[in-house]
């Protein structure tokens, strides 16, 4: 009986009771994907990149003028570094992890099959690269110190002598077998590269965007990077990371003046950096939410109090008539619930049509369902908890007055 007065209270009061299942509807359909999205961003944001981040720091360094020697410069550089104490080991490289710059190649097992061919981030290194990054040898071997080469030009395309190659590239080319001694091609090249190695996991240097696609798509390639402006990537001992990076920079210097060591930075801040703008957003998206749910509230707290204010004489006849305080309450309640209810139906709807427009626009993944029963529970509680105040000052009218039109 009181449902049947409810719904025919609410047509008499359709628009304001539209108003509030629409904004529900449109608050439950941005908070669902909002909350996807900040997920999936935090997620990707700790996501391992495969090296020992605690304890490794790069050093950017660029020589003055243009020397001819740069090999003997970066043979010399790299065994002043691997003498310091509390360095576990160094070595040049063009890039590494969480760096947001290097090489993209296409690696595949035959040239003439382009759409067979992987993208994959291609990182230089020598012997002494798996030490310094940490990262596991799981197959094969590591490379030789005769299979290293100088690279002193940052437009030599020389292909490799071999290849170390990561688990999930080893997955993606080599499905049902193993990789090692098997050939494959580098994109700028169509010379057989046998790969000789592979290590468990080691993510492109691209944080978001396209590197999110072959996250951890990525070759070593035996070369040693000996050009203008060089980068030296350093291990130190656990506990030591502080100290070696006030000490490396200064033997450098000290070891030749002609340079100008342009930054040292550890790679714990590099993540920072790479993933500032995923955490900005998902503070932004944060916010937003935030600032949803209370207008919602707030409105369904003044609409409800209009209707008790409008209602005072047929609270203080129910009153009189013998209803509760809590039969009162739950009136309100029962009649917010069922606003409430038809705007969680109608704001499912919304987050998956928008969540499927983002997908095939911007390439995201399709929402969790789990997201979509969360969201519509929190704006329920939420319409609950709005509803309560006014609900008690309703309950709280006395009957005498409003029987009097007071």
């Amino acid at each position: 009986m009181e449902l049947f007065v409810i719904l025919k209270s609410l047509r008499r009061n359709k628009i304001g009771a539209a108003v509030i299942a629409v904004q529900i509807a449109v608050t439950l359909a941005i908070l669902c994907n909002a909350l996807f999205i900040i997920q999936q961003r935090l997620a990707a944001s700790h996501r391992p990149s495969g090296v020992d981040e605690a304890d490794i720091f790069m050093i950017k360094n660029q020589w003055v003028g243009d020397p001819k020697d740069l090999p003997a410069r970066t043979h010399a550089d790299l065994d002043t570094l691997r003498s310091l104490g509390g360095v576990v080991d160094a070595y040049a490289t063009n890039s590494v992890p969480l760096s947001n710059a290097g090489d993209g190649e296409g690696l595949g097992r035959d040239p003439d099959r382009v759409e067979d061919t992987a993208l994959t981030a291609m990182y230089y290194g020598d012997e002494h690269a798996i030490t310094t990054l940490g990262v596991k040898l799981i197959a094969g071997r590591n490379f030789q110190p005769d299979e290293v080469n100088d690279r002193d030009s940052y437009n030599q395309r020389t292909p490799p002598g071999a290849v170390i190659i990561t688990r999930a590239l080893a997955e993606k080319l080599f499905p049902h077998e193993s990789p090692l001694g098997k050939p494959v091609y580098i994109s700028f090249d169509k010379r057989a590269v046998p790969v000789v190695g592979v290590i468990d996991m080691l993510q492109v240097p691209w944080a978001s965007g396209w590197g999110s696609r072959f996250f951890y798509n990525s070759i070593l390639v035996p070369m040693r990077w000996c050009v203008l402006y060089s980068s030296y990537a350093v291990r130190a001992k656990p506990g030591q990371l502080s100290a070696v990076m006030k000490t490396a920079p200064k033997a450098l210097i000290d070891l030749n003046r002609q340079r100008v060591v342009v930054k040292v930075e550890p790679l714990a801040d590099a993540r920072l950096e790479s993933y500032k703008d995923d955490h900005g957003l998902a503070v932004i998206l944060g916010t937003v939410c935030v600032a949803l749910l209370l207008i919602t509230g707030f409105g369904i707290v003044g609409l409800t109090s209009y209707w008790v204010a409008q209602r005072r004489r047929q609270i203080g006849i129910r009153r009189a008539l013998g209803a509760s305080r809590q039969a009162i309450v739950r009136y309100f309640q029962t009649e917010n619930l069922l606003i409430a209810a038809s705007g969680t139906a109608l704001g499912i709807a919304l987050a998956i049509a928008a969540n499927l427009w983002m997908v095939s626009s911007f390439e995201m993944q399709r929402l969790n369902p789990v997201y979509a029963f969360v969201g519509a529970l929190a704006v329920l509680a939420l319409g609950q908890l709005a509803v309560l105040w006014p609900a008690l000052r309703a309950a709280s009218i006395p009957p005498a007055l409003a029987t009097r039109g007071v």
